[in-house]
């Protein structure tokens, strides 16, 4: 209970600033014409200010000056992170195109790396252990910039990156406090607030979106972080992260692999992310989906924790979740609706799931 009180402080004064603050970042967004546009890809309707994450990002700024002693570390996360809040700032007032995007995401990415020495050395991946000595440069950026584009690709409801983001923050906070990252809880505590005070405003039905500043921030920072946390762990240094993230990084994967099959740009957005499977293929409501998505979340991110303490129950728990998952995409069809081999090898050998013309999901109707 006294470790909680200690924590207190971090989020309050974070949330706080970030909750007064959102409502007039709102009027300068209104102000400035900084609001999403509704096209077939969306789900909202009428004006909504795009750029929430400004009062995320000032908030954390704010709270960091008060709370946290600068190290060459942390002055390296603070300027790595206002590349990349500056690069979806500008996304989001003048539609940047992915390449301009991608650069400042790189940007940022290096400057941590290599001002902040922020990377993995050795991939410790539960039961073997590669040293990446000679690549770590390549394999850190292209962890941080592919979470920093994981949380901004599942940005697509009210509430959906800001609710993730603040459920992986708890977990990396926590196995960092566990590990005497005192600094990288600290960090991560201040974080949910200011994540906090912003998704008081954008859970559904929002008032304001985060916007690729707010989702990119938050990718980024929990990048980060999760190096931070884990670097010096002599058991896990990936696989935490990889589990923790789940979700998002999953969601970005499978979207990458549709579009190549299906001939499209890996950059060009489509409808087929987890959210809009749940939402119109499933037909949960926009609330429900979005609480959904915070359970399944939430079981990544406790496995995370019990692999922390127990390797063997963890690991068991893992594969369960990862076989359910996996026969979530074949059944929904999120890589291809002709693609199911686990379901058509379990027919083949069982009989079962029979097909039928009236079947749910396209993996169990009969052609016609």
């Amino acid at each position: 209970m006294g470790t909680l009180y200690k924590a207190l402080p971090y989020v309050a004064v974070s949330f706080l600033i970030s909750f007064c603050l959102t409502p007039l970042v709102k009027k300068i967004g209104l102000a400035i014409d900084a609001y999403a546009i509704e096209n077939e890809r969306t789900v909202h309707h009428g004006r909504i200010v795009r750029i929430g994450g400004v009062a995320m990002y000032t908030a954390f700024i704010i709270a960091m000056a008060i709370f946290v002693h600068p190290d060459s570390t942390f002055n390296a996360i603070i300027i790595g992170s206002l590349i990349v809040f500056l690069g979806g700032l500008l996304d989001d007032m003048f539609d940047l195109g992915a390449g301009v995007k991608l650069g400042f995401q790189l940007a940022g990415a290096l400057y941590v790396i290599i001002f902040g020495q922020i990377q993995l050395v050795e991939m410790n991946l539960a039961f073997f252990t590669v040293n990446i000595s000679s690549i770590n440069y390549l394999v850190s950026l292209f962890w941080i910039v592919g979470v920093t584009n994981a949380i901004n690709l599942i940005d697509g409801l009210d509430g959906l990156s800001s609710g993730i983001s603040i459920i992986v923050l708890c977990v990396i906070g926590f196995i960092g406090y566990q590990m005497r990252r005192i600094d990288v809880a600290i960090v991560c505590l201040i974080l949910i607030g200011a994540v906090g005070g912003v998704l008081s405003f954008n859970f559904h039905p929002a008032s304001i979106f985060v916007g690729d500043c707010g989702a990119q921030f938050m990718g980024f920072m929990i990048a980060c972080l999760s190096l931070l946390g884990f670097k010096s762990s002599t058991f896990v240094s990936l696989l935490f992260p990889l589990i923790i993230l789940f979700i998002p990084l999953a969601d970005t994967c499978l979207a990458i692999i549709r579009r190549k099959l299906n001939g499209q740009k890996i950059s060009e957005a489509d409808k087929s992310h987890l959210h809009h499977v749940l939402m119109f293929k499933i037909g949960l409501s926009h609330r429900n989906t979005v609480l959904l998505l915070y359970l399944v979340t939430t079981l990544f991110a406790g496995d995370a924790l019990l692999m922390f303490f127990n390797q063997k129950a963890g690991t068991i728990m893992l594969i369960a979740l990862c076989l359910v998952a996996w026969l979530f995409i074949e059944l929904t069809g999120m890589i291809r609706k002709d693609f199911h081999p686990l379901i058509g090898l379990c027919r083949k050998l069982t009989g079962h799931p029979k097909k039928s013309k009236d079947a749910r999901f396209d993996a169990n109707k009969i052609k016609d």
